[in-house]
């Protein structure tokens, strides 16, 4: 398939879903939430885990807030994804707790303001939850275009990376680009896709 081909498929596939998604209703959301939970903790990704990245749910995405307050409850650190000070167009992750003093980035989504000592070094990271507009039963990954994730996690296998998605979210078949990150697994309210071979 042509470059610009994949690349149209793309736009119209993240403008479909991002409609699907937020069709969805508050009371939709809240359900999808806790099932969400409960569906990541039967999946076993947490077990023994000490510290992870999440992010906060934006344009309608699945919300990992029950996850957070869980791992609060039960000693896991937490960290939240800020857009990177000096590395135009990575991210870098920040301690996220009840107190954290937050600020809205340049795209309008809330993280935690910059603090030199809460930051957490990516390669220390064991696993981080990542959003997602679209995927397939292969665990590919569709994002929002901006290649954050990409660019961020790009050279580091060694973390566990797994999307988080609304069922509506699924599609056939994925078109993927060569810079895709791989995922070790996708949950959603319902399900738990895992890629044993990544």
């Amino acid at each position: 398939m042509e470059k610009t081909n994949i690349a149209t498929l793309r736009a119209e596939l993240r403008k479909k879903i991002r409609l699907k998604r937020g069709a969805l209703t508050n009371e939709q959301q809240a359900n999808a939430a806790q099932l969400l939970l409960k569906q990541i903790i039967n999946s076993g990704v947490l077990n023994g885990v000490k510290q992870f990245a999440a992010y906060l749910a934006n344009d309608g995405e699945v919300s990992p807030h029950a996850l957070i307050e869980y791992a609060w409850h039960n000693s896991i650190s937490t960290y939240l994804p800020v857009l990177h000070p000096f590395a135009k167009g990575h991210l870098a992750f920040l301690h996220y707790h009840n107190n954290s003093e937050m600020q809205l980035n340049k795209y309008k989504i809330a993280e935690p303001k910059l603090n030199c000592q809460s930051i957490c070094p990516t390669s220390e990271l064991e696993l981080v939850f990542l959003p997602l507009v679209a995927f397939d039963k292969f665990a590919n990954r569709m994002g929002m275009g901006g290649g954050f994730y990409d660019r961020t996690f790009a050279n580091k296998r060694n973390i566990k990376l797994v999307g988080l998605a609304h069922d509506c979210q699924q599609v056939d078949e994925l078109p993927i680009e060569s810079w895709d990150v791989p995922l070790q697994a996708i949950i959603t309210p319902s399900q738990t896709i895992m890629v044993s071979t990544r």
